[in-house]
């Protein structure tokens, strides 16, 4: 009996939650939606630039969400329905990632993607918040932090910072990672001495060994977001996405 009311709770809030006033994005279709205005004119402009680039290469869609309040409903489950419910990311892909920020109850919440959620695991989720957002909110520096914040979430998920999942020992090496690069360093060595010997075989400019990648990174060359100015891409909506329970949140 204990269980069959525990359900029926669960069930009853949940659809309340669905019930809930969640915000139309379709009118207009954009992926930085601040209804409260916090955000001026140009900032909006410029972190929606930066998005829209960014959805075009890769059709990861993050989107920003700045409301006023989540109340009565945790921000993680809003976050949540609300991804769901405006199906942000590709359909296939489940690709999406919600930035809300709760300006009245002082919340930040990212809810990942089923798709995003090996990139940005909740640990990574977390620290981008306490690290990066946080920091900024405090000082009422609110575009910074969302900018700097959206940035560490777009090199996480092309795979340009390596999600640990560790949240202690940040900028630390394991023992047993430095006695693997040793072991690898000496067989590498080895390798390069015996090849040298033999005329050849790794790749060498002016007799020797550097070391290269293909990987030409997946956007603009200029690095700068936020250049395409005021004209840029269209959105054209979201695309379906999925999510599952990935995500972290934090306050300030």
């Amino acid at each position: 009996m204990r269980y069959l009311l525990f359900i029926f709770l669960f069930g009853c809030s949940n659809l309340l939650l669905r019930a809930q006033n969640i915000p139309d994005p379709m009118s207009p279709k954009r992926l930085v939606n601040d209804y409260v205005g916090m955000l001026n004119r140009t900032e909006l402009e410029t972190l929606e630039q930066k998005l829209r680039a960014y959805n075009d290469s890769t059709s990861t869609q993050i989107t920003v969400v700045v409301v006023k309040t989540t109340q009565p409903y945790p921000a993680g489950d809003y976050a949540f329905e609300l991804g769901r419910r405006w199906g942000v990311g590709q359909k296939d892909k489940d690709n999406g990632l919600v930035l809300l920020w709760a300006t009245d109850d002082r919340k930040i919440f990212i809810a990942t993607g089923r798709g995003l959620e090996g990139a940005i695991p909740d640990v990574i989720a977390k620290r981008i918040i306490r690290d990066v957002i946080s920091p900024d909110f405090k000082n009422q520096m609110y575009y910074r932090g969302l900018d700097q914040g959206t940035s560490e979430i777009i090199k996480y998920a092309t795979g340009e910072y390596k999600a640990d999942g560790s949240e202690n020992g940040d900028g630390e090496i394991s023992g047993a990672l430095i006695v693997f690069l040793i072991i690898f360093f000496i067989i590498l060595i080895i390798i390069i001495s015996r090849s040298n010997k033999g005329g050849g075989g790794m790749r060498n400019r002016g007799g020797g060994w550097y070391p290269y990648t293909t990987f030409s990174g997946w956007g603009s060359s200029s690095g700068n977001w936020g250049s395409s100015g005021g004209g840029g891409s269209s959105f054209g909506g979201f695309g379906g996405g999925d999510f599952g329970g990935g995500g972290a949140g934090g306050d300030y």
